[in-house]
C-alpha cells in the first residue's frame, strides 16, 4: 500500500524584486521527500532566482518558503524545535545546518584550494573526524575523478571535473535537499550524461534534488515532477513524463 508523499519544502505566494524589478510572481510550489523535481523555463525566467530565495541568499518581497521539520531531539538540542520553520526567516548558514545545499550556478570551487580542501570546506560543520572521512570518501567513490585529483589545486580542473568538485563539496553537508542550479552548462554531451548519472544516484541514496536546467529534455528524463517557470510566474506543473509529451513544453523548450 502506497503512503502520502512527505513535503519537504512548501513555496507559498512567493514574490521577489530586484528593486523595482519584479522577478518572481506569486509562486507557490512543493518538492516531496525523496523527489527529482525540475524546474524548467528561458533564460531570465527567475529559475536561479528561486534557488538564490530558497538557499537564504535573498529574500522575498511577498510569501513564504517553509521547510517541516520530524520532532527530533538533535534538532531541538540546536534550537528547531518549530515543527514548520520559515526559511525566508533564516539565513543561509541557518539553512545550511537544517538540511540544504546549494550548487551555484558557474560551478563557484575555491579555484586557489585542492580538491580536499574544498570538500573539506563543504564539510565545514561536521564536528566528528570519522564522519567526515567516510563524507569524503563518499564523494570520492561517486566522483573517482575527484579522488585522483585530490592534490590537484581546483582551478586546474576541466570544467566537468569543476562541476563534479561543486557538487561533491555540498554533498559534504550531508543535505536533505540538493538544490542544483544549470549543471550541465558549458559542458561536453558526455560529461552531461554522467553528471546526470551521478544526480540520478544522489537522489536513490535518499537525498531529494531540486534541478534548475536549460538542458529540459535531459532534466524531465530524469525528474519524476516539474514545474514550468515563464516571467517569474509557474505556467504548468505536471509529471516529467507528460511534460515531456505536451505540445506546448515540446514547442518552447523540446525544439519542437
Amino acid at each position: 500500500m502506497s503512503s502520502e508523499p512527505q513535503t519537504l519544502l512548501n513555496v507559498q505566494n512567493l514574490a521577489v524584486q530586484y528593486g523595482a524589478i519584479k522577478a518572481l510572481h506569486d509562486v507557490t510550489l512543493e518538492i516531496n521527500r525523496g523527489e527529482i523535481v525540475t524546474l524548467i523555463g528561458s533564460n531570465g525566467a527567475g529559475k536561479t532566482t528561486l534557488l538564490r530565495t530558497i538557499s537564504g541568499l535573498l529574500r522575498p518581497s511577498a510569501g513564504g518558503i517553509y521547510w517541516p521539520i520530524p520532532d527530533n531531539p538533535k534538532l531541538a538540542a540546536r534550537g528547531l524545535t518549530d515543527p514548520i520553520v520559515p526559511l525566508h526567516e533564516r539565513s543561509p548558514h541557518q539553512i545550511v545546518r537544517m538540511g540544504i545545499s546549494h550548487v551555484p550556478e558557474g560551478r563557484q570551487v575555491f579555484a586557489n584550494l585542492t580538491v580536499r580542501e574544498n570538500l573539506l570546506l563543504g564539510g565545514y560543520q561536521q564536528t566528528n573526524k570519522d564522519q567526515l572521512r567516510w563524507d569524503i570518501e563518499r564523494c570520492y567513490r561517486l566522483f573517482p575523478v575527484l579522488a585522483e585529483r585530490q592534490t590537484q589545486m581546483a582551478g586546474t580542473l576541466s570544467g566537468g571535473e569543476q562541476q563534479m568538485l561543486a557538487i561533491g563539496r555540498a554533498l559534504m553537508a550531508k543535505p536533505q535537499l540538493l538544490l542544483l542550479d544549470e549543471p550541465s552548462l558549458g559542458l561536453a554531451p558526455l560529461i552531461v550524461r554522467k553528471i546526470f548519472q551521478i544526480i540520478r544516484e544522489i537522489n536513490a541514496e535518499g537525498t531529494t534534488v531540486f534541478l534548475v536546467e536549460q538542458n529540459a529534455h535531459m532534466a524531465l528524463t530524469i525528474a519524476h515532477r516539474a514545474y514550468v517557470l515563464q516571467t517569474g510566474h509557474v505556467i504548468k506543473t505536471d509529471t516529467a513524463a507528460r511534460l515531456l509529451e505536451d505540445p506546448d513544453v515540446k514547442k518552447a523548450y523540446l525544439g519542437g
